[in-house]
This record gives structure tokens, sequence and C-alpha cells, in this order.
């Protein structure tokens, strides 16, 4: 039974690297400087500072998570910025699967004085997820260990759309 919910999940996250990687696309860069509106909770470092933050991927077969550190611009949001990057997936290079379903977007995040962050997700968390326990715990663990990397975080409360969730998939509960 452990195997064969062991190959769901890797081939569930070998799809969701295929639709990731094949949503990449070629830009072809403009010479002119294109003038950029950054909301305020979203303002960057005008140094060009870069912070590095360490994000949890599965690894290659779909078994456990994986950290990968990666510089980012210094913001003042930063766990927006690093959830973000989380939510745009390992480095092709890296071998690693992505652990949170494809089309996720983050509609929020707020964090609280006394440790907790709440993250607030669009339905695709739920709508997308491939389910499994082994497949929910990496996504799960792989948000929670993202954010805790923070000093000021100690507590994670899940959001979709704005609704708080027991579960993800059915498997793990978010309390």
């Amino acid at each position: 039974m452990i195997l064969l919910t062991g190959c769901g999940a890797m081939n569930t996250l070998s799809t969701i690297k295929e639709r990731f990687n094949s949503d990449q696309t070629q830009v072809e860069l403009s010479l002119e400087p294109i003038p950029e509106f950054i909301p305020p909770e979203e303002e960057t470092s005008l140094t060009g500072e870069l912070v590095e933050v360490t994000l949890y991927f599965a690894d290659g077969y779909g078994q456990s998570l994986v950290a990968e550190s990666r510089l980012i611009p210094k913001t003042v949001g930063i766990a927006r910025a690093t959830i973000n990057e989380l939510l745009s997936g390992p480095s092709p290079q890296s071998g690693l699967l992505p652990t949170v379903p494809y089309g996720t977007t983050l509609k929020d995040i707020n964090v609280k004085e006394d440790g907790l962050v709440i993250v607030d997700f669009s339905s695709e968390l739920v709508e997308n997820h491939a389910g499994g326990d082994l497949g929910e715990s990496l996504t799960v663990y792989s948000i929670v260990n993202t954010l805790t990397q923070f000093p000021t975080v100690d507590r994670v409360q899940f959001l979709v759309d704005g609704k708080i969730v027991e579960t993800i998939a059915g498997a793990v509960s978010l309390s």
C-alpha cells in the first residue's frame, strides 16, 4: 500500500513539474527602461540588496523535502516574496519537484506580532491537489518550513479564498 501511495505521489509531482516546465516561455528583453509600479507593501530596496532565503521542494523521487537556497531582492514584505518564490517552483537544474499544486497563487499574507502568519492561497491549492498522505504532507511542510525560517514566525494558519481550511486534501490536519 505504501509503495502504491509513493508511486502515485511521484507521478503527481512529475506531472506538476512537466506542467511547470511547459509554461516557461522565452521573453525578449527590451533595452528601454520600463516604468514599474511597486505597491507600498512590496517595495524593494532601492540599493538592489539581495537576501538569501530557503525554500523547500520535493526531492526528485517525491519522497522527502529538500532545501533550496535562493537570492531574492530584500523587501519589507520578505515573507510574501519568499512564498511567491516557493510558488514559482524549484530551479530547473536542481532536479527537485514542486510541492504546491499547479496554478496556486498567494492572495494575502499577514504576519502577526505573536508569531502567527496567516497565508491565504487561491482555490487551486485544494482543487489541483492530487491528495495522498505523502503529497499533502510535502505541500504543508514545504510551506510551513519555508515560513518558519524567519525568527518572527512560529505558527502558520492556512486560508483558501479567505476561509480557514481544516485540510488541503483530507489527509493532513492543518489545526
